[in-house]
């Protein structure tokens, strides 16, 4: 993929990323409510969006601009087993539609902000509500980072080098979020959407014209896997259980995050949140159609120094300057709209279940509001640094450990909304269990995902975020039998 500078390409979408500037900053009067000062207003936008604000700026926080790039870099480099990207956002949507009305009518009425507000709710334990706003924080981060990595691959395609376009877009969005809050990404969101939506179905229906059909492209996909050894575009058979507990465990972490939690309290009813568990498979069509490029990229004959660069080589070789600019735009855009809700998000967890807990516990609505605007600020930088100064490959790592992370957080957020049997000390004890055993399980591993198991000579690899999970619940479920009878006596 060439490094020379594309000028029709970059003047293109530079007059994109001015568009969403503007609109940036304009969000601040979009559906204001009567004071920005509020953490309601800022970090949830006023608890006002309706279902198709809600579904773009869902779809825009759990679709990615790292997505975009990252899914069709991992079926180039793996074949099928990329794909479990599918089914786990199909899994999802019935999980959405169960769970997140009951925990958005629990954060209504008590006017909780994060999943450390309804933990703390819950069981009035400030213990767990540290334990998952820290875990919170820390899942976030990465993920952050990993936008980053997206907006890179589409900079050094234009033939930018060195790191300070990546730092003027970042600090074009600290500014307009710190000013705007949540109402930004959900403006922007629309015009990210149509225009990902627009690249991808140009590029599904005229790449593989150009490459020869789709009988082709899967074709020289397939020989392109079985000469290197390795891969395929069919599941092979010790693929199988890793594929669907992978499918699983990120289908049962996706909502956990603070971004797509500060989505969904965000919205305006119960009713928002249903139409959108129903409407939002959309973009599940949109990731397959995605996914495809991959396969693309090996029909394209693409020599690429890093399957991150798949994507942008493929609408660089195959498409005019001037629809590449717009479609790297589109991916630019797509990490501005996940950055700001996740820095929003992890400020909203610092602000309430840090600050407000142990700092300043009669902080005021509009110190909230500010303490959580410049944690924002904060956060971004944060991200920033890990993308400039660490290998791209240990933010990756990072993120891995980040999904194995904020799956600990379930039991608490989520058990408590259909039955109280468990206690607090209980769950905190599941949670260190399954946090500090995943972690411990992944640092074996390389820091890669996956754990191999033995059952009677046949050996299965599991996603270890799920082994995680079960040994959380398991711990908390017997510290509960051990505590209860003491509890009991106690009474």
């Amino acid at each position: 993929m060439t490094t020379e500078l594309d000028v029709v390409a970059i003047s293109v979408f530079a007059f994109f990323f001015i568009l969403v500037t503007v609109m940036g900053f304009l969000a601040a009067r979009w559906q204001r409510g009567a004071t920005m000062a509020h953490i309601d207003e800022w970090g949830l936008g006023g608890r006002r969006f309706g279902t198709w604000v809600t579904w773009f700026l869902v779809g825009g926080d759990f679709y990615t601009a790292y997505t975009v790039i990252a899914v069709p870099a991992l079926v180039y480099a793996v074949g099928a087993y990329g794909f479990f990207a599918l089914p786990y956002t199909i899994i999802v949507y019935p999980f959405v539609f169960l769970v997140m009305p009951k925990l958005w009518k629990r954060a209504k009425e008590k006017g909780y902000v994060t999943a450390g507000d309804v933990v703390f709710g819950q069981y009035g334990s400030r213990g767990l509500e540290l334990a998952v706003a820290i875990t919170g924080v820390l899942a976030v981060m990465p993920y952050i980072a990993l936008q980053l990595v997206g907006m890179a691959a589409v900079i050094k395609a234009l033939g930018l080098t060195g790191e300070l376009p990546l730092a003027i877009a970042f600090v074009i969005l600290a500014i307009y979020t710190y000013s705007a809050g949540l109402r930004a990404p959900a403006l922007i969101a629309f015009v990210k959407d149509i225009m990902i939506y627009i690249a991808v179905l140009a590029a599904i229906a005229l790449i593989p014209w150009e490459l020869g059909g789709y009988a082709h492209v899967f074709q020289v996909a397939d020989e392109a896997f079985k000469a290197k050894g390795s891969g395929g575009i069919l599941l092979g058979d010790s693929q199988m259980v890793a594929y669907a507990s992978l499918a699983l465990g990120s289908a049962l972490a996706a909502f956990m995050y603070p971004h797509t939690l500060t989505g969904i309290f965000a919205s305006a009813s119960v009713n928002t949140i249903r139409k959108n568990a129903a409407l939002l498979p959309a973009y599940t069509l949109l990731l397959g159609l995605l996914a495809l490029l991959g396969y693309m990229g090996h029909a394209a004959n693409l020599h690429v120094s890093s399957p991150n660069d798949v994507v942008p080589a493929l609408f660089q070789t195959l498409f005019p300057s001037w629809f590449a600019g717009f479609a790297f735009a589109a991916i630019a855009i797509g990490a501005l709209v996940p950055a700001a809700v996740m820095s929003i998000g992890a400020a909203n967890l610092f602000t309430r279940n840090f600050w407000k807990a142990y700092v300043d516990p009669g902080v005021s609505h509009a110190g909230e509001a500010q303490v959580a605007k410049i944690t924002s600020l904060v956060v971004k930088v944060g991200a920033l640094l890990v993308i400039v100064f660490l290998p791209t490959q240990f933010a990756l790592d990072l993120q891995l450990l980040g999904g194995v992370w904020i799956l600990q957080t379930l039991p608490a957020l989520v058990f408590g909304l259909f039955f109280g049997w468990f206690r607090a000390p209980a769950l905190l004890a599941g949670w260190a269990v399954g946090f500090f055993g995943g972690s411990w399980i992944v640092w074996q591993n390389g820091l890669k995902p996956l754990q191999a198991l033995s059952f009677g000579g046949t050996t299965v690899t599991v996603y270890s975020g799920l082994l995680a999970l079960a040994a959380n619940i398991v711990a908390a479920v017997v510290v509960n039998l051990v505590a209860a009878p003491r509890v009991a006596r106690t009474a």
